[in-house]
């Protein structure tokens, strides 16, 4: 019953919590303000000749990048970028009606999505970032440790409190509080939730049968915030909650992440190093490819990449030439020039074999069938 309590106590601040973490994230790590971000309206410029503004929308993870970098290229090239943080699953689907120039996704287009828009999209890996497992314990000032077994049960909600045996074995030397968990995970479609879900898919056998992976599922428990702002809000205002962020949100708001076992039975604190490490692979062609539960012994289990999704022929819905053009080259810059906001962002920049394959997918894009970068 004191979780049920807990629970209906802080719905009712969980809205309230949204809007001033949205304000808070926003603020922070950009010279850039939400003005040119928050637009409802993205249906009036996509496709016509209006090209003063490019239109974009999805991730929430990737919104803190985003903001410093167009803010920057609008500096240097009087291009302004209009970027809806509303994560992923908005993101795609505002592509696939062709209301934005671009989506983000921190997962590539599933097999449905992809029938849906029913013609070639291209995936253009923008960085890597690290999904932070984030709790709220007044009075425990130590970095809690986590294992992939004690995550797992957490959000299937087999672990209730806190001084969980479990929890205990893997943190000696700290009192842990009776406290009641509370869960904290994303309500809309996200691809945080994606890259957290199929990590848990691969660690946990009981988590791939019973819930499984995916931008939007099922969950067994919890309270639901929208974008990574809404989760934060949770979290910081509920004493005993923990959940998942984008590293960049905690760091943000000074607020406590653990150390997660990886798959070499190291304890591996969220940063850019440890996010580097994960994401030094080999990409296949498309780019698509999940960093999850990596082999490396000093990389972060929980890291992904984030996508920029565009149509590959750009002609479509009436848009011009020269608007087809501002795009590639937006995405061009962000590959390029771009990468140097990552790391005071706390996101991995992208590895030169990571630089090539993103620029051979820029350069297949089209306008009329011929490639747009000459």
């Amino acid at each position: 019953m004191k979780y049920n309590f807990f629970k209906l106590q802080n719905l009712a601040v969980t809205s309230l919590m949204f809007a001033m973490f949205a304000f808070t994230a926003c603020n922070s790590g950009s010279s850039s303000n939400k003005t040119d971000s928050t637009s409802t309206d993205s249906t009036a410029s996509a496709g016509k000749n209006d090209n003063s503004t490019i239109l974009g929308a999805g991730s929430t993870f990737i919104y803190p990048f985003f903001s410093k970098a167009f803010s920057v290229y609008n500096q240097q090239t009087g291009v302004k970028v209009n970027y809806q943080s509303i994560g992923s699953g908005g993101g795609i689907l505002q592509l696939t009606n062709k209301t934005v120039d671009f989506g983000d996704s921190d997962a590539p287009l599933n097999g449905e999505q992809d029938s849906t828009i029913g013609v070639p999209v291209l995936h253009i890996p923008m960085c890597s970032g690290a999904v932070a497992i984030s709790y709220n314990l007044p009075g425990v000032k130590d970095t809690l440790n986590l294992t992939p077994a004690i995550l797992a049960n957490i959000f299937l909600g087999k672990i209730t409190k806190w001084n969980d045996p479990a929890i205990a074995a893997a943190n000696k030397g700290i009192k842990l509080p009776n406290t009641p968990v509370v869960i904290a995970h994303r309500s809309d479609g996200s691809g945080t939730t994606n890259i957290f879900t199929t990590y848990l898919s691969k660690v946990s056998p009981d988590w791939s049968t019973k819930v499984g992976k995916g931008s939007s599922i099922n969950w067994p428990i919890g309270l639901g915030g929208k974008g990574s702002e809404g989760v934060a809000g949770i979290i910081k205002q509920t004493p005993g909650a923990v959940g998942y962020i984008e590293l960049a949100y905690a760091l943000q708001n000074n607020m406590a992440f653990a150390r997660v076992q990886n798959k070499s039975g190291n304890f591996i604190t969220p940063n850019i190093a440890s996010t580097s490490a994960a994401g030094n692979i080999q990409l296949p062609a498309d780019s698509k490819v999940s960093l999850t539960n990596t082999d490396a012994a000093d990389g972060y289990p929980i890291s992904g990449f984030t996508w920029a999704i565009i149509y590959k022929e750009q002609n479509y819905k009436n848009r011009s030439q020269d608007r087809a053009e501002k795009v590639v080259k937006l995405l061009w810059w962000n590959i390029h020039d771009g990468q140097q906001y990552c790391a005071a962002l706390n996101y991995a920049p992208l590895s030169p074999a990571a630089v090539a394959v993103a620029e051979n997918i820029l350069k297949s894009a089209t306008y009329d069938g011929k490639a747009i970068l000459q």
